[in-house]
């Protein structure tokens, strides 16, 4: 993320049942990079507090390198050297203070110790998670977080959120951008934030990510579940608000030059969940997430290498290595549609496959014409 003296007004006006939240403050890229390490800090924090007897194993220099090297292991020998190099340089900027290091060290080790003390309790009928593995602890330590990239690094406007039931199912049907999954987090912030019930949505995620180390137990104990069909219509039918990201990998892996334009929404998967409980179908337009990552290029050589299923590579990644991981402070909009209804088809329409077609090519139509309304309004990738 470049470093200049511009000041940025970060404001957050969040629209939903005709009532409007604004936010006003003003930060240079400087102060706002400050304010991101700050909230880390104050999230180690909790974390502490949550177990203040757990300690992990003593901090070192060396115990941190051994750790950096065994994630290191996934990556292609030819990047490892440039990622280590631009470690070096992140710590000799003070990028992120020692603290904040030793606080990156004790998470990485409490998520481990975690995991461990899970089993076991499983073992023993003592934990306190629903059947999906939601802990509600987990929430609350992560939120106030999710809250400073939602309120202020991308100062997220919402509207639509009138369409979002207060309770009983829904599906919530998203374009997907932006590299990493952070679109999926700020939906979940807008309606647990901003919508008068608060709901928590239970948003399917990839496959993939349970090849990612503490990703997928993070993902759990946040409330999310596996993208299947399986999973999203047991959801449903327990009238769960669920979220889903019909492009899938395709969406989140686009190229700068690609950005707004809607892949494939998949073979309809979403479209049967839907159609076997009769849940409405909210389409939903994020328009803000494909700019934070400025994607030039993919790499299928580095994919395979890593066993990512794309490998980006940016003006900033993998060159600065975890410094180019860092997205830019874009202005997001969230906007919720109007519900395409399904109940008047009955659930075995769900094995109608011309009509999972038909609503699979609408739902997406809707979607695409949302982000284009809302493109055509945009004046300013940065300022809305």
């Amino acid at each position: 993320m470049a470093q200049t003296d511009n000041k940025q007004n970060l404001d957050h006006t969040a629209v939903g049942n005709g009532q409007e939240i604004p936010v006003t403050e003003e930060l240079s890229n400087e102060e706002l990079r400050q304010r991101l390490a700050s909230e880390l800090d104050n999230l180690i924090g909790r974390f502490q507090q949550l177990e203040p007897d757990y300690t992990p194993p003593a901090f070192t220099p060396q115990g941190f390198i051994t750790l950096v090297e065994k994630g290191l292991r996934v990556v292609a020998p030819q990047l490892r050297l440039e990622i280590l190099q631009k470690l070096r340089q992140m710590i000799t900027e003070d990028v992120l203070d020692i603290e904040t290091w030793k606080g990156l060290w004790y998470l990485i080790h409490y998520n481990i110790q975690y995991q461990i003390d899970l089993v076991k309790r499983r073992l023993t009928g003592d934990y306190q998670t629903d059947e999906w593995g939601l802990d509600w602890e987990m929430v609350e330590m992560v939120l106030p977080f999710v809250n400073f990239l939602y309120k202020y690094y991308w100062r997220v406007t919402v509207t639509g959120l009138d369409y979002i039931p207060d309770y009983g199912r829904a599906l919530i049907v998203c374009n997907h951008s932006g590299q990493l999954p952070f679109d999926g987090a700020m939906v979940g912030a807008a309606i647990y934030n901003d919508h008068p019930s608060q709901r928590l949505i239970r948003s399917l995620y990839a496959s993939w990510f349970p090849t990612l180390p503490f990703l997928s137990s993070f993902l759990e104990r946040m409330g999310q579940v596996m993208a299947n069909v399986e999973n999203g219509t047991r959801l449903l039918q327990n009238d769960e608000l669920v979220g889903v990201f019909p492009e899938g990998y395709k969406g989140v892996s686009k190229l700068y030059k690609d950005r707004y334009k809607l892949a494939r929404f998949g073979r309809g998967g979403f479209v049967k969940m839907a159609l076997a409980t009769g849940a409405p179908m909210i389409p939903t337009a994020i328009v803000g997430a494909e700019e934070t990552y400025i994607s030039l290029y993919k790499s299928d050589l580095l994919a395979k290498a890593t066993g990512f299923p794309y490998f980006p590579i940016s003006p900033t990644f993998p060159w600065l290595g975890l410094l180019g991981v860092i997205p830019l402070p874009t202005k997001w909009s969230i906007d919720f549609g109007e519900p395409i209804p399904t109940d008047q088809y009955g659930p075995d329409a769900a094995n109608n496959l011309n009509l999972v077609s038909q609503l699979t090519n609408q739902t997406r139509n809707v979607v695409q014409q949302m982000i284009n309304d809302r493109l055509a309004q945009r004046r300013s990738v940065l300022f809305g």
